[in-house]
C-alpha cells in the first residue's frame, strides 16, 4: 500500500481524498497549516503533518515528504485574491514539485483546472488570472522529470459521487463530484502505468477503475 502526501488535505477535495485513501488501505499524510486541523485529519484516519506551503522553503517541504511514495497536490487559494493564487496555485505547485524531486518522491499528481471552465460566462479578471496561473503550473510540472499526472476536473460538485466518470485527453466540458475526483486520484495512485499524461475528467457512465485502466492503454 502507498504512503501518499496530500497538499491541500484539509480542503473539500483533499479531505475526501484522504478518507478514500485510508478506506482503500493506503496511508494518507495530510499537510495542514493550522494546529486545530490535525484533529480533523486524525478523525478520518489520516496522519497530520503541520506545515505551511506558502512560507516553508523547498527543503523544509521536502523533509515532510521523505516517507511518501507519492504526492497529490490539491491545494487552492479559494478566492483569496491574485496574490494568494500566485502563492498557492502557482508558486505552490513549483515548490511542491521541486520538493518532491529533492525528496526522491517521483510520483506527483496535480489537480488542475478544466480549460473550458465557464468560458460561456464573462468572468472577472481574478478568475482569468487564476486560469492563467493554473495553466503555467501545468506547464512547469510537465517539464519536470517527475512521474507526473495532471488531472483537470470539470466544475466541482459537493453532491455524492456516482463512481461513474468520463476521462480523456480532450473531452467535452461538464461537471463532476468531488467524491469522484478523489476516487479517480486513488485509482491513479494504484495505476502507476498512467503517467506523464494530462487527463480531463467529468461525470460519465464508465466506472472509475475502467476509465483509469483505459488511460493506461
Amino acid at each position: 500500500m502507498a504512503k501518499v502526501f496530500v497538499v491541500g488535505a484539509t480542503g473539500e477535495t483533499g479531505l475526501r481524498l484522504c478518507r478514500q485513501l485510508v478506506e482503500a488501505g493506503h496511508s494518507a499524510i495530510g499537510l495542514h497549516r493550522r494546529p486545530e486541523q490535525a484533529e480533523v485529519l486524525r478523525g478520518i484516519g489520516a496522519i497530520p503533518v503541520l506545515g505551511d506551503l506558502v512560507t516553508s522553503s523547498t527543503k523544509e517541504l521536502s523533509e515532510l515528504m521523505l516517507e511518501a511514495d507519492a504526492v497529490v497536490f490539491t491545494a487552492g487559494a479559494n478566492g483569496g485574491g491574485n496574490e494568494m493564487t500566485d502563492a498557492v496555485d502557482g508558486a505552490g505547485v513549483t515548490k511542491a514539485s521541486d520538493a518532491a524531486a529533492y525528496a526522491g518522491v517521483w510520483r506527483f499528481l496535480l489537480v488542475s483546472a478544466f480549460p473550458d471552465a465557464w468560458r460561456e460566462k464573462r468572468m472577472p479578471e481574478d478568475f482569468e488570472h487564476y486560469m492563467f496561473v493554473k495553466r503555467q503550473a501545468d506547464v512547469y510540472l510537465s517539464h519536470t522529470e517527475l512521474d507526473w499526472v495532471i488531472l483537470r476536473p470539470g466544475t466541482l460538485l459537493n453532491e455524492p459521487g456516482t463512481g461513474l466518470i468520463r476521462t480523456g485527453l480532450a473531452i467535452p466540458y461538464g461537471e463532476v463530484s468531488r467524491d469522484d475526483v478523489a476516487a479517480t486520484l486513488v485509482q491513479l495512485i494504484e495505476t502507476p502505468s498512467v503517467n506523464r499524461l494530462i487527463i480531463e475528467l467529468t461525470a460519465g457512465d464508465t466506472p472509475v477503475s475502467e476509465a483509469v485502466a483505459k488511460m493506461a492503454q
